[in-house]
């Protein structure tokens, strides 16, 4: 029973029984009996404006919390002229201030977040409460591939393979770099906030490729250059020497020193060998600008594809070319193409023992170019390593043919990628971007 009901049923009764009792008291004198029904009559009109006066803040305060229920923080009320009523609607009014401030501080808050969120550089991926992803922002979907609608309110298992197997193993708090496609580096990091009393986890995923090519870069960059400053200040003089005595006649004549002059010879082709070594090392860190201009590529991959027959030649490798017959133009530096392009099916027939192939085949849509071999494919501990300098398979490689093609392709802005496939396939594959 509500509170105003109560009231006016102990008024009803209260002056029922004041009545009887009038009557029953002074029923034999009437002046007494009319008296008392006057003070009856006056006593229910005061206990009306009490009642009035005890409605009028509980119909305020019940707006109010209707309007609080509603979230309707614009509700507020005039004073009244009485005091208790005034001091409720005072509280009230500051109470609605305050939330009127605060909803809005949240909301700019809120607006930020998202706005944050959105134009992030870092990949962010926001799960709800049942692991599903609730939010995908753009980074996030360009660095998976993906379209963002595609994967709203899915499970994360719908990510790319290559990224669920490192995120599913993640913790919250945890951080892992991982290297896809032999490439590009990237850092995985699993944390979680509150929201509305439970815990929700975040993913966030930071490409930190260019970052690690500079430091690389000039980390081996360095060493370089001092390996090249030793070697060359020692190779110079000491070929300068044996070249002197080589060619000194009067110092062989009358000595049978056939077999020492044949060494000296042996130590000047070293040093000459050691010395070419120590340049394509050096040529790696002076690459220069790419000087781009228009170029047809399917005119260079036919041009490569003749300069590489002999060597393709001689493990029966056999080169295809599946390109179109309309010119197929980039914007590129064309004798640094050529030497990625020259390093890269290189590579490709060394990967084959005996007897294979390796395809060129471009696409308008995408734009890129497949390379395509047969060869032993690469291992998943190899794919962690490619590109990276000095590292090799060969036991005579120098560990800086694919660092050349990274720095190449780098400096176009070209994105690339290597990759042995299910069907046992090695797919290098460069995609343009002009």
């Amino acid at each position: 029973m509500k509170l105003r009901t109560k009231y006016l049923l102990f008024v009803i009764i209260l002056h029922l029984v004041a009545l009887v009792l009038s009557w029953l008291i002074f029923e034999q004198n009437r002046l007494l009996f009319i008296f008392s029904e006057v003070f009856i009559i006056i006593s229910i009109i005061i206990a009306w404006g009490l009642y009035l006066q005890l409605i009028q803040p509980l119909k305020t305060l019940t707006q109010g919390l209707d309007a609080i229920k509603d979230r309707d923080f614009n509700v507020k009320f005039l004073p009244t002229g009485k005091k208790e009523v005034d001091q409720l609607i005072d509280v009230y009014n500051q109470m609605i201030d305050q939330l009127r401030t605060e909803r809005t501080l949240q909301e700019q808050q809120h607006f930020f977040l998202e706005k944050l969120i959105y134009t992030s550089p870092t990949g962010i991926i926001i799960l709800d409460y049942d692991n599903n992803i609730q939010q995908i922002n753009p980074r996030a979907s360009q660095i998976l591939s993906v379209d963002e609608k595609s994967l709203l309110h899915h499970s994360f298992d719908q990510l790319p393979q290559h990224f669920v197997k490192h995120i599913e193993n993640l913790k919250s708090g945890d951080t892992k770099t991982i290297k896809l496609n032999g490439a590009n580096t990237y850092k995985l990091q699993r944390s979680h906030f509150i929201d509305r009393g439970f815990s929700r986890d975040f993913i966030m995923i930071e490409e930190l490729t260019a970052e690690i090519l500079t430091a690389e870069k000039n980390a081996y960059g360095k060493v370089i250059r001092m390996m090249a400053h030793e070697v060359n200040n020692t190779i110079g003089p000491v070929n300068s020497i044996i070249q002197t005595a080589l060619n000194l006649d009067d110092l062989w004549n009358g000595h049978h020193a056939d077999a020492l002059k044949d060494a000296l010879q042996v130590a000047l082709d070293r040093n000459q060998n050691l010395n070419l070594f120590m340049r394509n090392f050096a040529d790696l860190v002076r690459l220069p600008e790419a000087n781009k201009k228009l170029i047809d590529l399917n005119k260079l991959l036919l041009s490569v594809s003749k300069l590489m027959a002999i060597k393709a030649a001689e493990k029966n490798v056999k080169l295809e070319l599946s390109i179109a017959e309309d010119a197929f133009y980039i914007l590129a530096d064309e004798q640094q193409m050529e030497q990625a392009l020259i390093n890269i099916v290189k590579n490709a027939i060394e990967a084959i023992e005996d007897k294979g192939f390796v395809q060129f085949s471009t696409g308008t849509n995408p734009r890129q170019l497949l390379i395509t071999d047969n060869g032993q494919g690469i291992s998943t501990e190899q794919n962690e390593l490619l590109f990276s300098p000095f590292y090799t398979t060969k036991k005579d490689g120098q560990g800086i043919g694919l660092t050349l093609v990274r720095e190449i392709l780098g400096n176009h802005g070209f994105e690339f990628s290597l990759q042995t496939g299910a069907d046992g396939l090695t797919i290098f594959c460069i995609q343009f971007n002009n």
